[in-house]
């Protein structure tokens, strides 16, 4: 098992994420009559570096429970990391909860937050729309109360809804709206960095298009930084810059967006590609449909994690484990065959 590093060193760097070595790993507990053991580990984040620019939208995919919304809770220290570091603006975030700081652990709550997946779970349903949106200040501080139901207001026309809208509950919304007041919720604080956690998710197709215009909206307006998690890669084209491919508990490929989606290096990559639907079926793509089952996160494959499903494995796959290189400019593949 990892161990969490105890280095205050701050990161020099330009840029505003900074995810070094990133582990998470969860324990396999047998329970007995008596006592309980540990039997294992789960391999949910396997040693992920990367990094975000301020401004930027980082899209993030790959198959369900690869260990992409276990990735974002670890950086916001939602679940404690097992090893590796995270800095935001040059400052250690993981060494700033460890240091029990409050005021300091606050104010990094504030310009860090998330948009999580389902908003029928997120949204308490026993609290109104101006309840659940007066929160943030009232725990905050940031606020006065009597400026705190002016400030409701204007979140709700951002997103695109009525004053009327403060005095109902939640389960008197649409998919959409409870999304809009969701967004509102997490940038109530004005944050500079946000997670979406499959923005769009349960969302039909006219209305996933207004969403994720108003968060190119709201990003361009308010300098936003994304790190966008989602299974629509449509949605993954639309919005980012750059696209990070993740398959248990690592990544596997980074690209700028119109490189990922014509010129995909990485077995994996080309398989989700083509998965896309296109809208002219003369100019279809082929599919590459991929055999097995994605190998379990307790006892994953020696060499490369995607050997056991990839139609190209050679025997150095089943070795050695290849490295994220980068194969063009801002180009990284974990492929022995794309690498050498």
């Amino acid at each position: 098992m990892h161990v969490i590093s105890t280095s205050s060193k701050v990161n020099n760097s330009e840029h505003l994420i900074e995810v070094k070595g990133l582990v998470k790993y969860f324990p396999v507990l047998s329970r007995g009559i008596i006592r309980t053991k540990r039997i294992g580990w789960v391999h949910a984040v396997d040693n992920v570096s990367f990094h975000i620019d301020e401004g930027e939208t980082l899209g993030l995919v790959g198959e369900s429970g690869c260990g992409k919304t276990t990735l974002a809770r670890t950086i916001l220290y939602l679940i404690p990391p097992t090893s590796g570091t995270v800095y935001f603006d040059g400052e250690n975030v993981f060494e700033v909860f460890k240091s029990g700081d409050k005021s300091k652990i606050m104010e990094l709550r504030r310009k860090m937050q998330i948009l999580f997946q389902n908003p029928y779970t997120f949204l308490d349903p026993r609290m109104t729309v101006k309840e659940i949106l007066s929160e943030p200040f009232e725990v905050h501080g940031v606020l006065d109360k009597e400026k705190i139901t002016d400030a409701v207001f204007k979140l709700l026309d951002m997103v695109g809804l009525e004053p009327y809208h403060a005095d109902r509950y939640p389960h008197e919304f649409s998919g959409g709206q409870r999304r809009r007041i969701s967004i509102a919720r997490a940038l109530a604080l004005e944050p500079k960095f946000l997670i979406l956690d499959e923005p769009v998710a349960s969302l039909d197709m006219s209305i996933r298009s207004q969403i994720l215009k108003l968060l190119i909206k709201l990003q361009q307006e308010k300098k936003l930084t994304y790190l966008c998690i989602s299974h629509d890669l449509n949605s993954i084209l639309h919005v980012s810059d750059r696209v990070a491919v993740m398959y248990l508990g690592k990544f596997v490929e980074i690209a700028d967006v119109e490189t990922i989606f014509k010129k995909p290096a990485h077995p994996y990559t080309k398989a989700l590609i083509s998965a896309v639907p296109v809208i002219d079926p003369k100019t279809g793509r082929e599919r590459i449909i991929l055999q097995g089952e994605v190998p379990s996160a307790i006892n994953p494959p020696k060499g490369c994690r995607f050997h056991p499903r990839c139609p190209h494995t050679k025997d150095i796959c089943k070795k050695r484990e290849p490295q994220l290189v980068e194969i063009e400019k801002g180009h990284l593949c974990a492929c022995h065959l794309v690498s050498g």
